[in-house]
């Protein structure tokens, strides 16, 4: 046990940031999340609790948080409202010793920037934090990833590790492989502006300095072309935190739908905003329409009209065989014995 102590002493004053033990650290990183994982699967709350409050003072975890927004992600070069686009060696490690002081944290405005979705004329509004708000809040995602992870629903595809688009979209083929479906394919209209903060952080149930954080965050003004705005709904999109925000604001629909019918299996596949309901009986897929509807609006969301339509994998319905999901078009076709 002594000589574990010296050693983490000894990385503690280690000053040359390109000297560190990476391979140690998300080592370290790493075992405490399998454990958040293991206790959380098992139902020990306490346990998960206190795993999250020692990842959050780690020394490996506040490192490897820094260097992904510094170093790893591709957003790394987007500056805030501060202008900082990259942080010297030196910096970066007086950004690690900051990130220790999360009972007096406060939160920075977020520069909003616009970008253009493809194939229309509409803009995409991206909030973009500071670089040290990028670094706690990636800190605070490693603490509450493990948690999440443990019990999200099956078919929940985006911004999940080890989850792509791939996956979703062999879900959907293992589904209607065996037998043609109807499916309801649509999509959330402005999801991350328009989540219900109070449900989300009720949902959330973290540990105090987390739940006081991601308050902060919600409650951050918005810089937009020169004016500060503060909405009173929402998450910003382009954060390092709200794709987990997002997924654990919609947690739950699955399970909602599924039981719409007893009879019939509904299906609900879904990649962040964009999902598709599968159901062999039209009037059992209606009926799970309406539910998803309601269920929805519950947390201050509504289906899009313009994105959103009924179609059969195989018959012709309504003019269209069909649907694309994800960039992929899938469909069924008949063949011979």
């Amino acid at each position: 046990m002594a000589s574990v102590a010296r050693s983490v002493r000894r990385r503690r004053h280690i000053e040359d940031w390109k000297a560190l033990p990476w391979k140690e650290i998300e080592r370290n990183v790493y075992r405490l999340q399998q454990r958040i994982y293991q206790a959380e699967r098992r139902g020990d709350w306490k346990c998960v609790r206190n795993l999250q409050r020692l990842l959050l003072r780690s020394w490996s975890a506040r490192c490897l948080a820094v260097r992904r927004v510094s170093q790893d992600n591709r957003g790394k070069r987007t500056p805030g409202v501060d202008g900082v686009a990259n942080l010297t060696p030196k910096q970066r490690m007086a950004l690690v010793e900051e990130l220790r002081n999360l009972s007096g944290w406060t939160a920075d405005p977020i520069r909003r920037t616009y970008i253009e979705k493809q194939g229309t004329n509409e803009k995409r509004a991206l909030g973009i934090p500071t670089m040290r708000e990028r670094a706690m809040q990636t800190l605070v995602k490693l603490a509450l990833e493990p948690e999440w992870e443990a019990k999200f629903e099956p078919n929940s595809y985006g911004f999940r590790p080890g989850r792509s688009t791939h996956d979703a979209i062999e879900a959907i083929f293992n589904h209607i492989r065996l037998k043609p479906k109807f499916v309801y394919d649509t999509d959330i209209e402005k999801c991350f502006d328009n989540i219900d903060r109070q449900i989300l952080l009720t949902k959330l149930k973290a540990i105090q300095p987390i739940a006081r954080l991601v308050r902060l965050w919600l409650k951050a003004g918005i810089v937009d072309k020169g004016e500060m705005l503060f909405p009173e709904a929402g998450t910003p999109q382009g954060s390092p935190l709200s794709p987990l925000l997002c997924n654990v604001a919609l947690h739950g629909l699955e399970v909602a739908l599924a039981k719409v019918s007893k009879r019939y299996r509904v299906v609900v596949i879904r990649y962040a905003d964009d999902l598709v309901i599968i159901c062999e009986d039209l009037e059992t897929l209606l009926k799970a329409k309406a539910r998803a509807e309601e269920w929805l609006a519950e947390v201050g969301l509504r289906l899009k009209p313009s994105k959103s339509r009924v179609t059969h994998t195989l018959e012709p319905y309504e003019g269209n065989v069909g649907f694309d999901f994800l960039g992929f078009h899938i469909r069924q076709y008949r063949v011979g014995k």
